[in-house]
């Protein structure tokens, strides 16, 4: 990954329905360079897909931030099962005080509470420890 891949990712999180020609026009590359470059950031899983910044609060839903912690030996079985929850919407393998950090999304508090209780009771899952998101600020 060279310096302009670099440029690229930046300016993809700081908006990924950034047009590619602007892309290109700040590279002071081609579009079709940028979008094959863009093409090997996904194929390299380098770019793991595009999202929305979504306001629960006004949409409407109920989203929680969640450390888990798993038995060690259960994690990759723990991280396969939650990949298949449709309402988890990130995972990610973290250091301090959780093995795992969830950003779940479901309809309503109660639906938030079951989807806990899910993961909760999967095998390998020691605790969890689930934030509510108020309100989302950026």
């Amino acid at each position: 990954m060279d310096s302009k891949d670099k440029t690229i990712l930046k300016m993809l999180m700081e908006n990924a329905r950034i047009p590619k020609t602007h892309i290109a026009k700040m590279l002071g590359v081609t579009e079709t360079a940028v979008r094959k470059r863009i093409s090997k950031l996904e194929k390299e899983k380098i770019v793991l897909g595009y999202k929305a910044i979504i306001n629960y609060k006004t949409a409407g839903l109920s989203a929680s931030l969640t450390g888990v912690d798993v038995e060690p030996e259960r994690l990759w079985s723990v991280i396969s099962r939650l990949k298949e929850m449709e309402e988890v919407k990130s995972i990610m393998l973290t250091t301090g005080d959780h093995m795992i950090m969830l950003e779940i999304v479901a309809e309503s508090v109660e639906e938030l509470s079951e989807i806990h209780r899910k993961i909760e009771e999967l095998e390998g899952v020691k605790r969890i420890c689930p934030a509510i998101v108020l309100d989302v600020m950026k």
